[in-house]
């Protein structure tokens, strides 16, 4: 039986290097556990090697397309997870009962939701948490979807990617549905209550488009479903923005589809023309967070506390 003092003496990885190795093992990329980690891709793999020497086995699999878990891998990511729960735990117990560090839910908002969801994303949880400092970034959802991963968020509100990456999970699902907009001054037919497509067209024929950047998520859901509709616009504007396209519309620089949330809070300021349809976009919205073992309350309360 090895003697603990020798063992101590001799540790084939400690703490941090248990921790790196958790990183590649959920990213999958020695590149992305670098990010995450703040390590170069070169300085993070000298570290998982030297763990391998140390152990006297191979823990990853390193191909040119990805890297994966051997066996022993596998092992020692399930029998070591505990560990590194558990150490979380004490230093998350320590800050609160000490008052060591304040709670902070940073959340990453992607730039096509507009300003007025906040309000649905955080009240509810503000009042049952108004200890937890919020901090709010508004980016794309790539760059929230990197952000999360690497843990300089904690969550993001955007519209689904086509892949998640394996270190990362959608914890909440919502409906937004979407509707034409026109300036206030333009002039709908006297019988236009519930338009179809072929109508509205006629209807909008020869406008100014303002559309959503066709980059984003949203924007290339949009023009697939307007594609299916047998409708082709050509805008001549593009923006990251609909609470920027909102304003833009009010002001008579065009027309545009947007989503139906955003518009109460101009009714009061400019004012933008609705126009009724009988078929509509609709986007889903999602909550993305890390595939943490035991999130923290703070983490977990605004999840179950989001409105929508």
């Amino acid at each position: 039986m090895l003697d603990m003092n020798e063992y101590l003496a001799t540790p084939p990885f400690d703490l941090y290097e248990l921790y790196l190795f958790h990183f590649v093992a959920e990213t999958g990329s020695f590149t992305k556990a670098g990010q995450r980690a703040g390590l170069t891709q070169s300085a993070i793999t000298r570290q998982i090697s030297g763990m391998e020497q140390r152990l006297g086995v191979s823990l990853f699999e390193r191909t040119t397309r990805q890297v994966s878990l051997t066996l022993a891998g596998k092992s020692l990511h399930e029998k070591s997870g505990p560990i590194l729960d558990a150490t979380n735990a004490a230093l998350h117990h320590l800050q609160h009962e000490f008052n060591l560090v304040p709670k902070t839910l940073r959340v990453g908002v992607a730039r096509s939701i507009g300003l007025a969801y906040l309000p649905g994303f955080f009240f509810a949880f503000q009042r049952k948490f108004p200890e937890v400092q919020i901090q709010v970034v508004q980016k794309t959802s790539r760059e929230i979807l990197d952000a999360v991963e690497t843990k300089e968020l904690d969550a993001g509100l955007l519209c689904p990617p086509p892949r998640l990456s394996r270190g990362l999970q959608i914890t909440h699902r919502f409906k937004d549905d979407f509707t034409f907009i026109a300036p206030p001054q333009f002039q709908l037919p006297a019988n236009a209550t519930r338009n179809n497509l072929k109508s509205l067209k006629k209807i909008l024929d020869g406008q100014r488009w303002l559309m959503i950047d066709r980059e984003s998520n949203t924007g290339k859901h949009l023009r697939r479903w307007l594609e299916e509709q047998s409708w082709r616009i050509e805008p001549a504007m593009e923006l990251d923005s609909f609470d920027v396209i909102v304003n833009l519309v009010s002001l008579g620089l065009g027309v545009s589809v947007v989503p139906h949330r955003v518009l109460p809070i101009y009714e009061q300021r400019r004012a933008v023309k609705r126009i009724p349809m009988a078929k509509r976009f609709s986007r889903e919205l999602v909550v993305v967070v890390r595939k943490n073992r035991q999130p923290p309350e703070h983490l977990t309360g605004f999840i179950e506390n989001v409105l929508f």
